[in-house]
């Protein structure tokens, strides 16, 4: 009996604990379930701004758990999270985070307007060389498409602005002519792309 309580204390302690400081998860399977309830289980996230990383490419995955942790790209959440984790823990999360299903496309209904300025801001951005024609991402290149809305206007924001600055200078070139108006066309339009 004594057993079980102290089981029963441990749990719940590990689980508060991570809940007030998701850092501190003590094994790697603990961190990648705290991944898991922030981008989603089942590869689509729930949360504001918080990217859906199901379908996403392992190169790409691998590349960014990277960044974080090196502090190249900066999240202090994701920068924390990412601290003390090894190379080994970086591929292994990269592999099983890409294992997830896709994210379904947003389901409010599409703005047809939106849509067409969308769709030719894309074939004159180029978007399909890098990030393929159907924006399933590439390697070291994103899925873009049905990517939660509010994550896109956040991360195209952060490009046109400056903010975030990738390790690929392609999409500050690209950004460099978008305007307010076409970040939230495009955002529109690939939230809702399958």
């Amino acid at each position: 009996m004594r057993n079980l309580v102290f089981a029963l204390v441990s749990v719940v302690g590990a689980a508060l604990s991570m809940a007030t400081c998701p850092a501190i998860a003590a094994s790697s399977q603990e961190r990648f379930e705290q991944c898991l309830s922030c981008h989603g289980g089942k590869g689509q996230s729930e949360n504001p701004e918080t990217p859906s990383l199901g379908g996403q490419p392992e190169d790409y995955l691998l590349t960014q758990m990277f960044t974080f942790r090196e502090k190249l790209r900066k999240s202090d959440l994701m920068n924390e999270m990412a601290k003390d984790l090894s190379d080994d823990d970086l591929r292994n999360f990269s592999i099983a985070l890409a294992k997830l299903p896709a994210p379904a496309p947003a389901t409010t209904p599409a703005d047809a307007a939106r849509v067409e300025r969308a769709k030719i801001l894309i074939v004159q951005g180029k978007c399909g060389i890098c990030h393929q024609e159907n924006l399933a991402g590439k390697d070291q290149v994103p899925r873009i498409a049905a990517q939660r809305e509010d994550y896109l206007l956040k991360s195209l924001r952060e490009y046109k602005s400056g903010v975030r600055v990738g390790y690929d200078p392609a999409m500050i070139e690209v950004m460099r002519t978008i305007t307010e108006d076409n970040i939230v066309d495009l955002a529109h339009y690939l939230a809702r792309t399958p």
